[in-house]
């Protein structure tokens, strides 16, 4: 009867302690209220995106996600790329604006 007992308190404790890590990893089931419809948590400008915007974009984390570390040097990578097209597409658009000299005879 008393090996019973222990086991019986054994078996509490550990149900209890497998209960308080569980709710400690994964929360106590709180829901956050839904977007409203069209709504994105992740925010960019309508025109005009920039490398800083680029840089500062974050996706929502799920459970079937991404890797936030690829995700993070892509964006990083997108926005150096981005940056050095529009700096270009200035030059060129600089260099086409100049008005031409003439050239000496």
């Amino acid at each position: 009867m008393t090996t019973a007992l222990i086991y019986l308190v054994v078996m509490v404790l550990v149900a209890a302690v497998v209960f308080l890590l569980a709710s400690v990893l994964f929360g106590r089931g709180e829901e956050l209220p839904p977007l409203p419809p069209g709504a994105s948590p992740t925010r960019l400008p309508e025109s005009g995106v920039t490398a800083a915007d680029l840089r500062t974009v974050r996706f929502q984390q799920v459970v079937r996600g991404y890797k936030m570390s690829e995700v993070d040097w892509v964006l990083g990578r997108l926005g150096t790329e981005l940056e050095a097209l529009h700096a270009r597409i200035a030059e060129l658009e600089a260099g086409r604006d100049a008005p031409a000299e003439p050239e000496p005879r």
